[in-house]
């Protein structure tokens, strides 16, 4: 394993590397985290879609193994948000990563309960609301990456800077984040670490059928299309089924997926052609399905690597 990092996010989270799972409804589970976290990086289980007895049995999974830290997502908005955060509490998770809606309404909880919380956002006004609710730090999403995305159409490479310029929290990068290069530009923008996603789908251990895995592998930066931009955005492969929906507006769409019969999200099942698959732009630079520690030790190498290219350059010498 590489040499541990240290920075803000590391100490925050107590990883080796500033480099976060990114949540993936019935995807990033005990399992994939403990193996993220084992990995030197921060493990992310996502309560998405879990009832309690679920979400208690994810979390004894991921502690029975790995002894490193990891968190649980709550998209705030799910009914059964508050019961999640009471499950982590009761569990004694020490970071929550909040999404989809305010954190404000838990904040006293999660603070009571002495719990580092991240919040994440696709906007400056909703930065500075996480901010002023009270978050540790704020994971911004550009408009490149995979799943649920925001309505706003910020790239990564102009909402992380301009976050960093206003807030005094630390920002994380998400979005278009895949390789060493895409580490070292998500900091050199002033982020203090970065969530992956799509990267994470093509690894050996992720628990997604090989038909995703492979379609990922195959597919340009330009092979995924957004659907439902009128209420919540969601970015994900083209096949036959988002195909036919790309361009209606989300009754529509709701209504062809359904005609479909066998379409499905991908972790619940169907095929390559019928599966809605999330990914991010990033797919276009992912040439192979690879372990999650080689994944998480050739971005830090890359990291590394770049860097030293890129002093190089600016000393005045070649690259």
């Amino acid at each position: 394993m590489e040499k541990p990092w240290k920075n803000t996010i590391t100490e925050l989270l107590g990883c080796d590397y500033p480099v976060i799972s990114g949540p993936m409804r019935l995807i990033t589970l005990g399992r994939m985290a403990a193996i993220v976290s084992n990995a030197g990086g921060f493990g992310v289980i996502a309560a998405s879609g879990l009832s309690r007895e679920d979400l208690v049995r994810e979390l004894r999974i991921a502690r029975s193994l790995t002894a490193r830290p990891f968190g649980v997502n709550i998209p705030v908005y799910r009914p059964n948000a508050a019961e999640a955060l009471e499950v982590c509490i009761d569990m004694g998770v020490r970071v929550v990563y909040t999404s989809a809606g305010s954190p404000a309404k838990f904040m006293d909880a999660i603070k009571r309960a002495g719990l580092r919380v991240i919040h994440k956002v696709s906007s400056m006004d909703m930065a500075r609301k996480a901010q002023s609710a009270g978050v540790d730090a704020v994971v911004a999403m550009g408009f490149e990456a995979g799943g649920h995305i925001g309505r706003e159409g910020v790239t990564t490479f102009c909402l992380i800077p301009a976050l960093v310029r206003a807030l005094r929290i630390p920002v994380i990068a998400s979005g278009g984040i895949g390789d060493g290069g895409g580490l070292l530009a998500a900091l050199a923008l002033g982020a203090r670490g970065v969530e992956i996603g799509t990267a994470l789908v093509v690894t050996a251990e992720c628990p997604v059928p090989e038909f995703f895995k492979e379609a990922i592998v195959q597919s340009a930066s330009n092979a995924t299309v957004v659907l439902g931009r009128e209420a919540m955005p969601i970015r994900v492969l083209r096949n036959i089924v988002t195909s036919r929906v790309a361009g209606m507006d989300d009754a529509a769409a709701d209504r062809a997926i359904a005609a479909q019969g066998d379409a499905r999200y991908v972790a619940d099942g169907g095929t390559r052609d019928t599966a809605v698959m999330p990914c991010g732009q990033v797919a276009g630079l992912l040439a192979g399905v690879v372990p999650v520690d080689e994944l998480l030790s050739g971005m830090i190498t890359g990291a590394r690597s770049v860097l030293e290219s890129l002093g190089s350059i600016v000393c005045g010498g070649r690259p």
